[in-house]
């Protein structure tokens, strides 16, 4: 096999699940559901996470069902625990979403420490974490971009560890780059940046620094054009993952020739 074609069979793996998709999205802030359903599919991605506090998935008969337009037989669904305050509405709320999908095991967890800044509490966040992990879940950890956090979350279970790059839904791009190498380079489990995305630049520097992915919603779901922002992304993503294995060239604080004289005849 070829080397590009390997480029193109690149892959990771979340809970024992194959993905080729390092792009996860999100399927809030949509105006309809067939926007939602358009913009997943420029997006490319395989994994959708849904927060259960907000979304119908089949809690509410009779309303409109999010798994009509991302139905599980064609993707990974991901309930997040959005708008949990508290362990124990986190840990509640993925055991309401087992109970919905049939006993479906991989969360997103996240326990928000404030309305403001929608920053994580890093002690709830490990207390749930905990709880879900003994309890047979696959648990995919928002976090900040403590290294020191991030590592003792991965020893704790989680089977991915999902630092923010800048506030949710902020569109500040990568404020953490030396935080979040050092969290790429200590981990043995997939790290994905997760909020902070703003464009498809972001998204691209965050794969260059190795990360395994990026999950993001506002980003595609808040553009003017979010099912042509959805196809940027997925180009970004797969862009930065190209880059990221090629190897960038050092940094110089001088110039180098393309051309050197260095052997010429004139």
């Amino acid at each position: 096999m070829s080397e590009n074609a390997n480029l193109r069979d690149d892959s990771f793996v979340v809970a024992g699940t194959t993905y080729h998709s390092r792009l996860l999205v999100g399927s809030g802030k949509y105006k309809d559901l067939d926007e939602t359903r358009q913009a997943t599919e420029a997006s490319g991605a395989e994994i959708i996470t849904v927060a259960i506090r907000r979304t119908n998935i089949g809690q509410k008969p009779g309303e409109p069902n999010l798994l009509d337009v991302v139905p599980p037989s064609q993707y990974t669904i991901l309930p997040n625990t959005a708008g949990c305050y508290t362990a124990e509405d986190a840990v509640r709320t993925c055991r309401l979403a087992r109970e919905l999908l049939d006993g479906h095991k991989l969360v997103k967890l996240e326990v928000l420490g404030d309305e403001k800044t929608l920053y994580p509490d890093v002690t709830a966040t490990l207390e749930a974490a905990d709880i879900l992990v003994k309890e047979g879940f696959d648990v995919m950890v928002y976090t900040s971009d403590d290294p020191i956090l991030a590592k003792r979350l991965e020893d704790i279970g989680c089977c991915a560890v999902m630092p923010l790059a800048a506030p949710i839904g902020s569109g500040l791009g990568i404020q953490n780059k030396y935080n979040l190498r050092t969290i790429i380079e200590n981990a043995s489990v997939p790290i994905l940046v997760d909020a902070g995305v703003g464009t498809a630049s972001d998204a691209a520097i965050a794969m260059e620094l190795g990360c395994d992915g990026v999950l993001m919603n506002t980003a595609i779901a808040g553009a003017q054009n979010p099912v042509l922002m959805a196809s940027a992304m997925k180009k970004a993503i797969e862009a930065g993952r190209e880059a990221f294995l090629a190897g960038r060239i050092p940094r110089k604080r001088y110039a180098s020739a393309s051309s050197p004289l260095d052997g010429t005849f004139f």
